[in-house]
């Protein structure tokens, strides 16, 4: 092999090297870091959503992803019911955000705009919160009235944690 021809054997390598990390598919971005994901039904579909039971976790939410997968979310789970409102800061994918009181009723539906700071509040009382996709409440059949199934090991926050697993 010539020398020009090691040098772009190299290079290549070198390239594919630090391109292979930056390849991530959807599913390998979410979760991420500590959080879990529970199967939690609703309207007529069944999402895969990951449990922000922590301010941290609340915090940082669904920020700086490029895309989620159709059937993923994350489901907020709060201490206590009241009035809630969320923003779209460093968001950047459009997002569905149902909101439910403690008996999992939905109190709201509404729609959220990539990285826009204008709160989006909860029209009653809500203790947890679920993102989606844009449009997939509306494709789950999702409406005001409805009652959500909150999965057992997803009611309160730190659940998980609570029963040793």
């Amino acid at each position: 092999m010539t020398a020009g021809g090691v040098y772009f054997f190299r290079t290549l390598v070198l390239a594919l090297v630090f391109a292979a990390p930056s390849c991530k598919s959807e599913q390998e971005q979410a979760p991420q870091g500590d959080a879990y994901s529970v199967a939690m039904k609703l309207g007529g579909e069944t999402f895969h959503v990951e449990i922000a039971d922590t301010p941290r976790k609340q915090q940082l939410g669904l920020m700086h992803r490029k895309s989620m997968p159709g059937d993923r979310g994350m489901l907020f789970v709060f201490p206590d019911a009241r009035e809630r409102s969320f923003w779209m800061k460093n968001t950047l994918i459009p997002l569905d955000i149902v909101y439910a009181d403690e008996a999992g009723k939905v109190v709201s539906v509404k729609q959220m705009k990539p990285l826009d700071e204008s709160p989006v509040p909860s029209d009653g009382p809500a203790k947890y919160a679920v993102e989606l996709n844009q449009g997939a409440a509306k494709r789950a059949g999702v409406k005001a009235g409805d009652v959500l199934d909150i999965p057992a090991e997803a009611r309160e926050p730190g659940g998980r944690r609570d029963r040793g697993r």
